[in-house]
């Protein structure tokens, strides 16, 4: 398929140059929208008790969580003064109008305690904003301004979980656009430094960009069926301005190969599409491969990077073997370098590496460990205001509303009753638990065992009778353990089938999920790739060792992790405030990500090295020849794609940060520690063992190409082996 793609090239390069310039104008026009159709997710897990219990409470009491919170503070610093209470019940009736606004309660109304700040400043009005995400941030949009203000009696500030998840949407496409105007005149910079040909660079950047527009047209595309959340963007433009670059670098790095070796132009184009297209193939199904295992967890927030990666996969894959094919056969002339890859640093490395693998090995390893190390203290927390910079308006609202207030009743638990029941010495129970401020039952309010008022919320029992409890927490509670507080709750006996769901219910449940799953996502990566790197190597051994590398280069990306984020160090610099915990959906996307673009620069590598191994039959020297020129490639591979998710190291949002951060660590360590001294060094241990595998099993592999005495319309045929 390769050489009749590269043949096609060669006979209709106008043709193919022209379709792609308009396909490319198509994406361009249609994926520029993409952002407005992306969504932020809701942490919630289809199927768990909270969101039965959210289902129980929408359906039954026409209720749910409080999403909205306007953190009110009076002019005059007494927010029980006639005039303030006068402002701001005003204020209510105004927000009560709003569309889709329902269950305003403020404390001028309800008098609960939990309401009020402890010096008597300030206080809150909740309401909930109905809708799925993409509607209530869209209104929120509009009105998050509006409700803003300052006036003689009241300072109003916007605040709540739906207010924080539309600024961490504002900040992620702006940071898309800030790394898009980062990172394609810097790569394009970087390019001509390792090409020394523009037109190379050029040639180069558009495969990176066609995969950006394209991937962006199919998100929006997918948008249209289902949720696709606002950060696939994000991926899409660092993985497909890299992956763009990773396989032009290495079919144009080919062709120049071919043509130093005395091969025609046309001859050049189809050899360098069938060898170096045949490793580009097996690198992209190696990243979808890792990418898809992203599919096994019902989150609409990962799998929208599932889809990402196979879009972006696709469109560079498409790209390198046939549009610059195309190009080359127009432009190649003005590609070409005819010297030939000299002895460079990391040859002499490699070479130097084999001679003491044991020393060399051992050093490297301790090295790598010690990086590692921190990812012994890991610990999974829950996502807070924190994962927005300082200065948010959102942050500071829930800042305030930790610090001044003794409770957080935006984040109320919510305990579903079943069937009809008397609550009283329930509500006695779980008001004793640590970290409850208060329990609002159909009884009444109850703190520390004893009744405290009169019921003062509405809709606490459904017209069938049987009733909810709302567990307002401390604030202490939500910033030390949520799981082991919702399962206090759910542990507490109840005098009829309870469902406990809220906020903190949600963000537990969606852990709890996330980490029953990863074994088995972690498990089909593995696997996976395992299988495919077995079908181009044809051995047994080397993507074992493949594997134990790459879980090798990922430890040090998670030590990384909780170094600088979980412990905070470098967090001044980097502009962050630690938490003391990694929310763990990021680390799981990130070992994806890593884990694929690590088995990227491993398929380049052993490729090149199988290839001289079956010429020479030597492996010391097939791996030496084989770093000698693919590691001057991977290297500038990886710096430019490590530098593309750098540009996220600015952002506001700590998630992106991480991504960012992690990832580039994880590529440079793997592009330089792992691919240039200890794969060469385990190869030169293992001998011939690296080449084993049962007879059985060889026949499975995918054979390479090779050259055949052949001529169709002028250009020597690249036909496949058996």
């Amino acid at each position: 398929m390769l050489t009749r793609l590269g043949r096609l090239a060669v006979r209709h390069s106008r043709a193919v140059l022209l379709g792609t310039l308009l396909v490319l104008l198509g994406l361009g026009a249609y994926g520029a929208g993409a952002q407005q159709d992306l969504d932020l997710a809701r942490w919630n897990s289809p199927g768990t008790e909270s969101v039965r219990a959210a289902d129980v409470l929408r359906e039954d009491f026409r209720t749910g969580n409080p999403n909205l919170a306007l953190l009110v503070t009076a002019r005059d610093n007494d927010v029980d003064s006639p005039a303030t209470e006068r402002a701001a019940r005003e204020l209510a009736a105004e927000v009560e109008r709003l569309p889709n606004f329902t269950d305003v309660t403020s404390y001028w109304d309800a008098r609960s305690p939990a309401l009020r700040a402890e010096d008597g400043h300030r206080a809150l009005l909740l309401a909930r904003l109905e809708g799925d995400a993409t509607t209530a941030r869209e209104q929120l949009a509009d009105l998050s301004p509006r409700l803003t203000r300052t006036t003689d009696r009241l300072d109003v500030r916007v605040g709540g979980q739906e207010e924080i998840s539309r600024q961490v949407g504002e900040e992620a496409r702006a940071d898309f656009l800030r790394a898009e105007v980062f990172a394609l005149p810097v790569v394009l910079l970087l390019l001509v430094l390792v090409y020394r040909r523009t037109t190379a660079a050029l040639l180069t950047v558009g495969v990176g960009v066609l995969s950006v527009l394209g991937t962006l047209a199919g998100l929006r595309a997918v948008a249209q069926f289902t949720e696709v959340s606002t950060f696939a963007a994000n991926l899409a433009l660092v993985l497909g301005l890299g992956l763009g670059v990773d396989y032009s670098l290495f079919v144009i790095s080919r062709y120049r190969e071919e043509r130093a070796g005395g091969h025609a132009q046309p001859e050049a184009v189809v050899r360098a599409t069938a060898a170096a297209g045949r490793t580009v193939v097996f690198s992209g199904v190696t990243v979808a491969v890792s990418l898809c295992a992203l599919l096994v967890f019902p989150f609409f927030f990962l799998s929208s990077f599932a889809y990402a990666g196979v879009l972006v996969v696709f469109t560079a894959v498409a790209g390198a073997v046939l549009p610059l094919p195309a190009a080359l056969v127009r432009w190649g002339h003005r590609v070409e370098r005819t010297a030939a890859p000299a002895s460079g640093f990391w040859h002499r490395t490699a070479l130097r590496a084999m001679r003491r693998p044991l020393l060399a090995g051992a050093g490297v390893l301790t090295v790598l460990l010690v990086a590692a190390s921190p990812l012994l203290g890991l610990r999974f927390g829950l996502p807070d205001e924190r994962t927005l910079s300082a200065d948010t308006s959102s942050r500071t609202v829930a800042e305030t509303v930790h610090r001044d207030f003794a409770a957080e009743p935006t984040d109320t638990v919510q305990v579903v009753l079943t069937r009809e029941a008397d609550t009283r010495a329930y509500a006695v129970d779980l008001s004793r638990l640590p970290g409850v401020f208060q329990i609002d039952a159909p009884e009444g309010t109850y703190r520390d065992g004893r009744r405290t008022g009169a019921p003062g919320q509405d809709r606490l029992t459904a017209p069938d009778g049987h009733a909810r409890v709302a567990v307002v927490p401390t604030q202490q509670a939500l910033y030390d353990d949520v799981p082991a507080f919702v399962d206090r709750i759910r542990d507490t006996p109840a005098p009829a089938p309870a469902l406990v769901g809220g906020y903190a219910g949600e963000t537990t449940d969606f852990r709890a999920t996330l980490l029953d799953r990863l074994p088995l996502a972690v498990g089909l990566v593995l696997g996976a790739t395992y299988v495919i790197l077995f079908l181009m190597t044809g051995s047994v051994l080397l993507p074992a060792k493949a594997t134990v590398l790459n879980l090798l280069s990922l430890s040090v990306m998670f030590g990384c992790l909780v170094w600088v984020f979980q412990d905070g160090h470098l967090s001044g610099p980097l502009g962050f405030t630690p938490t003391g915990a990694i929310e763990p959906s990021i680390p799981v996307l990130m070992f994806c990500v890593a884990y694929g673009l690590s088995m990227d620069y491993e398929v380049f590598l052993l490729a090149r090295i199988k290839e001289e191994h079956e010429r020479t039959g030597e492996t010391v020297r097939a791996v030496a020849e084989g770093i000698r020129r693919s590691a001057p490639l991977i290297t500038a591979a990886a710096g430019i794609l490590a530098l593309s998710f750098l540009s996220y190291a600015t952002s506001g949002v700590v998630f992106l940060k991480e991504l960012g951060i992690g990832t580039a660590l994880t590529i440079l360590v793997d592009a330089t520690l792992i691919r240039v001294v200890l794969l060469p060094v385990t190869m030169r241990l293992a001998g011939r063992a690296n080449w084993w595998a049962p007879r059985r099993l060889r026949r499975l592999r995918v054979k390479e190409v090779e050259e055949a005495d052949v001529l169709h319309g002028g250009v020597r045929v690249i036909t496949t082996r058996g």
